[in-house]
């Protein structure tokens, strides 16, 4: 039987829960998940890998070799680089196949035991998972899995897929693999690595991205391409929603499609927000679809105006495009600062009015006495929008014009995005002058849901069947929402006669 390595981090300490500023609203990002198969030194280049996916999540990080023997594991929380700096990592991780993630947040708290990957040595071998993007019926499956007697050692959604893949009956690994797909719902990208093969999996509506590379003939997984560009991988193709992929020296890269085809919805907050510029996720650069966001975005709400400054980094691609399209000047107006760790700002008030300084610097000398045009990629809670509205004035702008390179937020994320309740949303609360005015900005405005698919040269959106996930601006869930559901008292927890059939194939 395949055994594991030790795992070779600490205890969880006080220092084990990231603290987080709780004045700024970014969208927080769901995760990353990377693979290669058969390469030297797995556990170095997965380290690379993970490090061009840092973006996505920032909490912590971890990775999982195999040698063709052993299994080894280490989690860390902290930044990649902080983790897996050294030349001993191939010896602390050897072996020519490896899976990594970067983790922030989104089910589970912020502590050690969720860090992925999740490691599990079951009767026909060890399995090591990892996961991007947030199961909907969690909660159920968790409460009916420990009905049934499993012990859990995390509160990580993912780890009710180990459950499910330990628990199938089915003979071979990929095949439980499979029969867990079949009880989860939500949007994920999957990879597993155990000691035949690796998997990867991508939801039935492809909401989270996965793509498959080559490596000097090897197969890689990652979510994003810019982890492909950083190891100096080939871009092969995306994985397919409901597919899914079988890593082997035998078959090489095997397709599988066990769930009957329908069609694809990715996250449209890949492009608004979350991928790096320098992705191209299904099939689109994301840098130009944030150029065009911002050109439309200028068609809609242009205004007049000295200069056109955007918010870093997410915003500049669109503030490039409104630029473009409107004539005006573009300029670096706000400097962000990239070295605040974020163990320098202490959790108090008084020292957090002053954080918005630590990250954004107003450039005085491009502000002073302009009508600005402030261009962010969105606008969650306004909190951040509104520190640095107050920021630009004090630089002694003359007028600031905000705008939003996406549609107003109006409803919450349960697919891998971390939002605020409904109730927390400034657009879902407040008129357009309302918010306005919260903002304390000259004018407002947003880009409309048929820019945003426009820019995805998408043509109009189709209201009987979007062509992207965008309930966030629409309230269009792609899916059913169990766990909300019945917490809202809207559907019945299914019955233990069908809780027997649900965990047992």
């Amino acid at each position: 039987m395949i055994s594991s390595g030790p795992d070779l981090t600490p205890a969880p300490s006080a220092d084990a829960f990231c603290w987080r500023d709780p004045d700024d609203d970014r969208p927080r990002l769901e995760c990353g998940v990377f693979a290669v198969w058969n390469v030297e030194d797995a556990s170095a280049v997965t380290a690379l890998g993970l490090h061009a996916l840092q973006h996505r999540g920032q909490e912590a990080c971890g990775i999982a070799s195999f040698d063709g023997m052993l299994f080894h594991t280490e989690r860390h929380m902290g930044l990649v680089g902080d983790a897996f700096s050294g030349s001993n990592l191939v010896h602390r991780l050897p072996g020519r196949y490896a899976m990594g993630h970067t983790r922030y947040a989104t089910a589970g708290a912020s502590v050690l035991r969720n860090v992925q990957p999740m490691f599990a040595d079951l009767d026909i071998g060890g399995i090591a998972i990892a996961h991007n993007g947030n199961l909907t019926n969690f909660r159920t499956l968790h409460r009916q899995l420990v009905a049934e007697g499993s012990i859990f050692q995390s509160t990580s959604d993912s780890e009710v897929i180990l459950h499910l893949i330990a628990r199938s009956r089915k003979g071979v690994m990929v095949d439980r693999f499979i029969d867990a797909l079949s009880r989860i719902e939500g949007g994920y990208a999957l990879i597993a690595l155990t000691n035949g093969c690796l998997i990867g999996a991508r939801d039935p509506l492809g909401i989270r991205p996965l793509v498959l590379g080559d490596l000097n003939g090897q197969p890689v997984l990652a979510s994003e391409t810019c982890a492909l560009d950083t190891i100096g991988a080939r871009f092969v193709r995306d994985v397919e929603h409901g597919e899914v992929v079988v890593i082997s020296d035998k078959h090489t890269v095997q397709s599988l499609r066990p769930f009957p085809a329908g069609r694809a919805r990715p996250c449209l907050f890949e492009y608004v927000y979350f991928s790096r510029p320098d992705s191209v996720v299904n099939g689109r650069s994301v840098y130009d679809v944030r150029k065009r966001m911002g050109a439309n975005l200028a068609r809609e709400t242009g205004v007049v105006a000295d200069v056109v400054v955007p918010v870093p980094d997410s915003g500049v691609p669109a503030a490039l495009g409104y630029a473009q399209e409107s004539g005006l000047p573009y300029e670096l107006g706000i400097i962000r600062s990239h070295y605040m760790g974020r163990t320098f700002i202490q959790p108090t008030q008084s020292v957090r009015e002053l954080g918005v300084r630590m990250k954004h610097s107003p450039n005085r000398a491009v502000l002073e006495g302009k009508r600005v045009v402030l261009i962010d990629d969105s606008i969650v809670r306004g909190t951040t929008s509104l520190k640095i509205v107050r920021m630009v004035r004090e630089a002694g702008a003359r007028e600031v014009h905000l705008r939003s390179a996406s549609p107003p937020i109006m409803w919450p994320d349960f697919y891998g995005i971390d939002m605020p309740d409904r109730d927390h949303l400034l657009a879902a609360c407040h008129t357009m002058a309302e918010m306005r005015a919260r903002l304390e900005v000259d004018s407002l405005g947003f880009l409309s849901v048929g820019g945003l698919y426009d820019a995805m040269g998408a043509g109009r959106r189709d209201p009987i069947n979007p062509q992207y996930t965008d309930h966030y601006f629409t309230g269009d869930y792609p899916t059913r929402l169990l766990d909300r559901e019945i917490a809202e008292g809207r559907n019945e927890p299914v019955e233990q006669r069908e809780l027997s059939l649900l965990v047992s194939a």
